[in-house]
């Protein structure tokens, strides 16, 4: 489990591509990664299922001793399923199946998430806030408010406990400027 959580955290967008309004890992990338992590990785496509007229692709990898397996349908650049695809169709669904499995063990799993960078290890800020909260309380009046409680949220932007206590912070002193 450590080398998922750690595979999460690696920022993959420099490696992404657009389509619409949807995202996608370069598979390529995401191979090349996962075999400079682990060069025993492998990985198999099961067959093709399909619904009606559409195809579901599947794809299994094998890293870090865990086999992760991935689905997808063969889609267009809507992100619809298409009826009766080619070669090229399910060649492209398979690639993008096998970044999806790939993001089963942790690389680029935010994308999937509808997020747009990966998690962080949660920060404790709480020191810097009770510093900032001394600052905002000296404010003497709500330009330097602004200034201090600006520059307050850049510094502890990444801890929201830290974020609201500032807030509550410059809320009060807002009030008794009487602003």
């Amino acid at each position: 489990m450590s080398k998922f959580l750690e595979l999460r955290k690696i920022n993959v967008n420099e490696h992404t591509d657009r389509k619409g309004k949807f995202t996608y890992l370069s598979w390529a990338w995401a191979v090349d990664q996962l075999l400079q992590l682990d060069p025993s990785a492998t990985w198999d496509y099961k067959d093709p299922v399909y619904f009606a007229e559409t195809l579901m692709v599947f794809c299994s990898v094998t890293a870090f001793g865990k086999t992760m397996t991935a689905q997808l349908p063969v889609l267009n650049h809507q992100n619809k399923a298409i009826q009766n695809p080619n070669a090229m169709d399910v060649n492209t669904a398979m690639q993008r199946c096998l970044a999806k499995a790939i993001a089963l063990h942790g690389i680029g799993l935010y994308i999937y998430a509808g997020e747009d960078v990966p998690d962080e290890d949660p920060v404790d800020l709480t020191d810097q806030a009770d510093t900032w909260i001394k600052a905002i309380n000296t404010a003497k009046d709500i330009d330097e408010l602004k200034v201090i409680y600006g520059n307050a949220y850049l510094q502890l932007s990444k801890d929201k406990s830290a974020v609201a206590k500032i807030s509550a912070a410059k809320d009060a002193q807002k009030a008794k400027l009487g602003a």
